[in-house]
């Protein structure tokens, strides 16, 4: 039988996970410490300890919260919903929140497993609702050939990471276009 969770507890757990949250949208994983978060959810050091001994534990917790509501439920014609889609995450891309748990999340995979496991879990998600969106479009006519579905979703992304990560630029409707074109031969 499961033991009831105290309501202190859940309520203090909760203020932390928003706090490193805010911090981490604020001013960047860096911010995610014990005394930081502390602070921000106005509980003790200790407190924060009690629920995460490590700050990397808490930051991939804090982390944790954030969805993926790209592509899902793709609908025909399937190259406009994916152009349409694509844009959304572009955008999101440049949001300094977004960039900065998914820059975080990649770069604390290399030596992590916990974050590799939910990076792996991410991108799988992604490759997956978008061969299911380009499975779609052949199923209907719209696409003729098409990649491997892992390499239709890094072409897909890849660019699009590259220019708002690496460059700090944004992402064209002409770059989406060419990107959807790369993946395969689209009908009109």
């Amino acid at each position: 039988m499961d033991t009831p969770v105290d309501p202190r507890t859940a309520r203090s757990r909760d203020a932390i996970l928003a706090a490193a949250h805010t911090l981490l949208v604020r001013e960047g994983p860096a911010s995610v410490t014990h005394q930081r978060v502390a602070h921000e959810a106005g509980v003790g050091r200790a407190t924060v300890y009690r629920h995460w001994q490590r700050a990397d534990h808490l930051l991939l917790a804090a982390m944790s919260g954030s969805d993926l509501p790209f592509f899902r439920s793709p609908t025909s014609p399937v190259r406009p919903w994916l152009h349409q889609e694509l844009r959304k995450l572009a955008d999101e891309l440049t949001l300094p929140a977004v960039a900065a748990v998914t820059l975080t999340l990649m770069q604390t995979a290399l030596w992590d497993p916990d974050a590799a496991t939910r990076r792996n879990h991410s991108s799988a998600a992604v490759t997956t609702r978008i061969t299911t969106a380009l499975d779609l479009a052949q199923e209907t006519g719209e696409l003729t050939t098409v990649l491997p579905s892992e390499d239709a979703a890094a072409l897909l992304i890849g660019p699009m990471l590259y220019r708002t990560a690496m460059e700090a630029g944004t992402v064209s409707d002409m770059l989406i276009s060419h990107l959807l074109d790369s993946v395969g031969t689209w009908r009109d």
